[in-house]
């Protein structure tokens, strides 16, 4: 049986952490969340030699041990807490080698509590370039500990950071210095007091607001020893920093060297241009459109082969199977549903594709200093535009993401706002029905279809920047914050890390939106397949009776689409009708709007399998979901989908909440139902009132 050990993973924003974790664990990694919490917990195995595995956990970003923020905390409780299943035998430090002297403060901290603890040097493969040499041995040695030199572009010391993982037990515990010196009395009562305790693990404990277990801070407060006031206790961390900066300092000296002349200034004139209050903009801007101009050219072939091979798999089955109720609840049901998402998959890649490109080549951290600027006006700060922009991925990890902003009215603004930022939940409705209602044609040479896209992110992000600054203004909480935000260096993105962030995002939204799509279409299906009464059972009698004229494939779509009318799906559809219909939409669409609050995906999902049901479809035709719903009529014989109801449905998604998930994550990080719900019925009425007036202006 192998042995496992555990490996903390820790280091300082914008250190390459994440490209370590991916070189270790390559594709053997997961995501979910701290107990309890709703910060992301990443981990994964990597093998090492002789059967031994490291679970690896790649914990959450941080400066330093004296947390600011909920997802930092997260780093301590688990560093204090050896009761913790995860607690590590070993930690690994990311330190980046352009900003060695500030990535160390956290080392020495974690140093302190003598776990264990290996420096990574990460970005190596810069030195030459930036004129830094390392003297390997005496850093070493001044800190306690083994270094492993590593570039993961180039694939460089990750065996030896392996072999120092592997060979842990060799390491120094001892502190690289001692944090005591700041107030040797004060730190001596504190150990007399309680001498089987880690000095350091009590001084975190009396300075820092989180939970460590057996270690209770009552103990800590008993009358046996006696500790300083809050201001008196502040001044001490501010000692303990600068004593820690001076150490640092005196190693640097010796184990380090830089030559500024071979140093170049590409960043600060990139900088310049990148952040410049009209250039950064236009640049930005420019990067959009061509980011969505390129998800409708390049996905168009793969989305076709995807769609017209549904449609062939869905007909094979029909006439392979022998005729009943399973063949027609795998063709028209769990097919037709399925094939409604995964048709999205190859222009959801391109997307995530283009976020990560942005993310590792530094651009993004210009893009929220960019948009500070912005911000400010409408009581928001530069630090809301992170999970602003990760919501376009997805609502919920962006909604946790604010536990990053200190100030509670900015972070309750933020959380409010962010789902009406575009994620990509919403893509396979819009590029459906942009494709549907959207003329072809060009302007400058970009498409009409890229251009309405575009505008939908655009209207989504203005929608909550509006939303935000009426929100700043009717709630009465008082606040002042300061942004900060560090600018990493530029680099090219690592080609493994952008297959990795593309493959696993794809993934977890195929599956998570798979698994409840899947359980809808077998729902519906039942739903759409069955119907009380004489309306529904005597169909065929009934639509013989009054069409005497038609041919045999055009009689039994008649029947097919009689018994969806009158079937218990139809039933519902025809009672929310009255209150969907000035939008321009029918009771298919209806059906729709509601099954999508489970998950904004489920709405194309949904009308596949609708419009499957309700039509015995001609084997000769491209029988796609898109041509489905093209044919789509009303009563009258007018299209369901014109640009007038397609306008006015775009409008409603870019508005509507409609995503159960996401109110659940903001009632958690709320603590309180009272603002999911003012959420949901304000994004309500905003899609509607949006949605109607769309619909009877175009129309």
């Amino acid at each position: 049986m192998s042995k496992q050990i555990n490996v903390a993973l820790i280091g300082n924003p914008n250190t390459g952490k994440t490209s370590i974790f991916n070189a270790l664990t390559g594709l053997n990694q997961k995501v979910g969340n701290y107990p309890g919490i709703t910060v992301d917990k990443k981990q994964g195995i990597c093998k090492l030699s002789r059967g031994l595995k490291a679970h690896i956990i790649d914990l959450p970003g941080t400066y330093s041990l004296n947390a600011s923020s909920l997802d930092e905390n997260v780093v301590i409780e688990l560093l204090l807490n050896k009761n913790d299943k995860d607690f590590p035998d070993v930690a690994v430090v990311v330190s980046d080698v352009e900003n060695l002297k500030r990535n160390l403060l956290l080392f020495t901290q974690i140093k302190d509590l003598e776990i264990p603890t290996i420096l990574v040097i990460n970005m190596s493969d810069r030195m030459k370039r930036k004129g830094i040499s390392l003297d390997i041995v005496k850093l070493e040695a001044h800190l306690k500990t083994k270094i492993a030199l590593v570039s993961t572009r180039k694939n460089d010391g990750i065996s030896e950071l392996k072999t120092l993982i592997e060979n842990y037990k060799t390491i120094s515990h001892e502190p690289c210095m001692n944090a005591s010196e700041i107030d040797e009395d004060y730190f001596n009562s504190l150990k007399k007091a309680f001498p089987n305790q880690l000095v350091y693990k009590l001084w975190l404990v009396i300075t820092q607001d989180v939970n460590f277990g057996s270690t209770q801070r009552e103990v800590i407060e008993a009358e046996t020893f006696k500790t300083k006031s809050h201001s008196d206790l502040k001044r001490l961390q501010q000692k303990e920093t600068i004593k820690r900066y001076q150490f640092i300092n005196t190693v640097l000296k010796e184990g380090q060297t830089i030559d500024s002349s071979k140093a170049t200034d590409l960043r600060s004139r990139l900088d310049r241009i990148l952040t410049h209050k009209i250039w950064g903009y236009i640049i930005f801007f420019g990067i959009l459109l061509l980011i969505f101009q390129a998800i409708y050219d390049w996905a168009t072939i793969p989305m076709d082969f995807i769609d017209a091979h549904f449609a062939y798999l869905a007909e094979w089955v029909k006439n392979a199977f022998p005729p009943g109720p399973f063949t027609d609840l795998l063709a028209d049901g769990i097919i037709a549903g399925i094939g409604g998402v995964v048709i999205f998959i190859p222009q959801i890649a391109f997307l995530f594709l283009f976020i990560s490109i942005l993310e590792e080549s530094g651009y993004m951290s210009r893009v929220v200093f960019l948009m500070d600027k912005i911000m400010r006006r409408f009581g928001l700060s530069g630090k809301s535009v992170v999970p602003l922009i990760s919501g376009t991925a997805c609502a919920i990890p962006a909604v946790m993401a604010t536990r990053n902003i200190e100030n509670w009215k900015e972070r309750l603004i933020t959380i409010l706002v962010t789902p009406f930022t575009t994620c990509s939940a919403r893509l396979p409705v819009y590029l459906i029905i942009i494709a549907l209602v959207i003329p072809e044609g060009t302007i400058l040479g970009f498409s009409y279809k890229a251009l309405t896209l575009m505008s939908l992110y655009i209207l989504g992000f203005a929608m909550a920047v509006i939303s935000a600054y009426i929100l700043n203004k009717i709630l009465k909480i008082r606040s002042r914050s300061f942004f900060v935000i560090e600018m990493p260096s530029y680099k090219l993105p690592l080609l493994k890390n952008v297959a990795i962030t593309v493959l696993e995002k794809t993934k977890t939204f195929v599956f998570e939106a798979g698994k409840i799509i899947l359980a809808i279409s077998i729902i519906l299906w039942v739903l759409a397949s069955f119907g009380p009464g004489d309306q529904f059972n005597n169909a065929e009698e009934i639509v013989t009776a009054k069409y005497t004229s038609l041919s045999e494939n055009e009689l039994e779509d008649k029947i097919a689409a009689h018994k969806l009318e009158h079937s218990y799906i139809g039933i519902v559809g025809k009672t929310i009708e009255p209150v969907i219909k000035p939008l321009g939409y029918d009771w298919k669409i209806g059906i729709g709007l509601v099954t999508s609050f489970a998950a904004r995906e489920v709405f194309v999902g949904t009308l596949a399998t609708i419009y499957s049901v309700g039509s015995a479809g001609d084997p000769e035709e491209d029988d796609t979901i898109k041509n489905r719903m093209a044919r789509e009529t009303h009563s009258n014989g007018a299209k369901v989908f014109t640009l007038a109801s397609g306008i006015s449905l775009l409008l409603f998604y870019a508005f509507a909440m409609q995503c159960m998930s996401t109110l659940a994550i903001v009632k958690r990080e709320t603590n309180s139902w009272k603002w999911p719900m003012i959420q949901l019925i304000g994004m309500t009425i905003i899609a509607y009132v949006a949605a109607l007036m769309a619909f009877q202006f175009i129309n």
